[in-house]
């Protein structure tokens, strides 16, 4: 019974003693949150964009096909196409009522881009002729990496913030 009390007061948050902890003036609290703004998920596909316009003109010069261009520019299309519609159904999930709600929309609108990403794979050796694999492939799998980019550089903002 006694080392239940113990461990009780241990998790009692008002009985931590944390020297490194220091609560932050309102003033403080704005200033941090105006020098930490959000990641919007309108700049990471802006930005997917950029990079599958260049992914497929490269792919083009390189190979000199203008199918290399498409099938590049149709693999970017494939990450940015469902990755839209992603950003568009978590927008309408902040309304939603509770956080369950919220996870489990998440979830709903995780699987419909997933699903969507491999039904436009599927459909690019109709849609695109002659369509030229390994540049396709270069096209998805670089603008798929604008992600880690942007966490990437996102996360050495957030250190440089830290350190305010």
């Amino acid at each position: 019974m006694f080392q239940s009390a113990e461990r009780d007061a241990e998790l009692d948050p008002d009985s931590l003693e944390d020297e490194n902890f220091k609560a932050l003036t309102a003033e403080e609290a704005q200033a941090l949150k105006k020098a930490s703004p959000k990641l919007s998920p309108w700049i990471v596909i802006a930005a997917q964009v950029v990079v599958g316009v260049l992914v497929a003109g490269l792919a083009g010069w390189l190979v000199g096909s203008e199918v290399a261009f498409w099938s590049a520019a149709y693999g970017a299309l494939a990450v940015v196409v469902p990755a839209a519609v992603f950003a568009r159904g978590l927008a309408r999930q902040l309304r939603a009522p509770n956080a369950g709600s919220a996870l489990g929309g998440f979830f709903v609108w995780e699987m419909v881009k997933v699903t969507l990403t491999v039904a436009m794979l599927f459909a690019a050796p109709r849609l695109v002729v002659d369509l030229h694999w390994l540049a396709l492939l270069a096209g998805f799998v670089v603008t798929m990496k604008v992600y880690w980019v942007a966490m990437w550089l996102h996360s050495k903002r957030a250190q440089s913030v830290a350190k305010i």
